[in-house]
């Protein structure tokens, strides 16, 4: 509990990373962090994380690639990025001007691509960590994406644990039959922390015209609709894995993001709400601290995990992971 009057504590720790407070931007969302400057200083938040980079600048889909669904939205941007070379002499020594944990997305098509990439970022000057976006297309293996597969999951982490020393984080898609078996497979080859969920699959259509909204057909639904898909994943990631987690998928509000830090997750992130309110982390860190002192909690580390069952114990973990 904390002492009457007492602030209560918000950083955190999640394995070697430790941020000032565990609100943190989502990857894909606010560009490079320096989008969100002309709306709030970026170093009062716990961290920024990056757009995905590629070994080379990609140009990524054609438009249209964003659709607004009713409770969300659907895009389809097709890793459009200035590659890793441009981010690092441009955009990280602007960033390394503000007190903010900076983890850069990463992404290859190959296991030695995300390997490069991690070498590359593991010498750049203010980098906090790396977070593999594993929903990405695995050219080397016929198309299948390194997420849905354990095996494949397991080699790109460890590839990239060989490659740096920084902090690695595994971004695990929503889109499998099991997601434990892809957390324990992530954390085994050397994970230090595991983010979820990233979009689920889904597509819009145009009833007027017969075609689909988007051009490349497909896209990922992220927002207030996947909110509780993502925080009962988060849950089970949470009771099957040794390491920190962190909650992804339609935090909105200081509450939405409590319910992913009372099923498990250390830290949070936010992302759709920015396209609306691109102040929105900031806003979420002050509902957060104005829950714990309403808890009277002393640091925000006693909520993580402390989900129970109404009128009951904590919920165990389904059958199987």
């Amino acid at each position: 509990m904390s002492p009457a009057g007492a602030a209560p504590g918000l950083s955190v720790r999640l394995g070697p990373l430790s941020l000032k407070n565990p609100v943190m931007t989502a990857s894909g969302t606010s560009g490079y962090g320096l989008e969100l400057l002309p709306y709030f200083d970026i170093s009062r938040i716990g961290g920024i994380v990056t757009k995905s980079l590629s070994l080379r600048p990609r140009e990524g889909n054609p438009p249209p690639r964003l659709a607004e669904t009713p409770a969300g939205m659907l895009n389809s941007i097709g890793l459009q990025n200035i590659g890793v070379d441009a981010f690092i002499g441009e955009k990280l020594p602007v960033l390394r001007r503000h007190d903010v944990a900076v983890i850069a997305s990463i992404f290859g098509e190959t296991t030695e691509e995300f390997a490069k990439l991690a070498h590359a970022l593991d010498a750049a000057e203010g980098i906090s960590g790396v977070e593999l976006n594993i929903s990405c297309p695995n050219t080397a293996r016929g198309g299948i994406e390194f997420g849905v597969d354990p095996e494949a999951t397991s080699r790109v982490t460890r590839a990239v644990r060989e490659a740096t020393r920084l902090p690695v984080i595994v971004k695990l898609s929503p889109n499998v039959t099991d997601i434990t078996l892809i957390a324990r497979a992530a954390a085994e080859a050397g994970a230090d922390i595991l983010s979820l969920v990233n979009t689920f699959m889904g597509m819009g259509v145009d009833a007027g015209s017969g075609g689909m909204i988007l051009s490349s057909g497909s896209g990922g639904l992220s927002g207030p609709a996947i909110r509780p898909m993502a925080v009962h994943l988060v849950h089970r990631v949470a009771s099957t894995v040794k390491v920190p987690v962190i909650g992804i998928g339609g935090i909105m509000t200081g509450h939405d993001a409590l319910e992913f830090i009372l099923a498990g997750a250390s830290a949070v992130q936010v992302g759709t709400a920015t396209f609306t309110e691109p102040a929105a982390s900031l806003r979420i860190l002050g509902e957060i601290r104005q829950h714990c002192e309403r808890r009277g909690a002393a640091a925000i580390s006693e909520l993580v995990g402390s989900l129970k069952r109404r009128g009951g114990p904590p919920p165990a973990a389904p059958a199987g992971g």
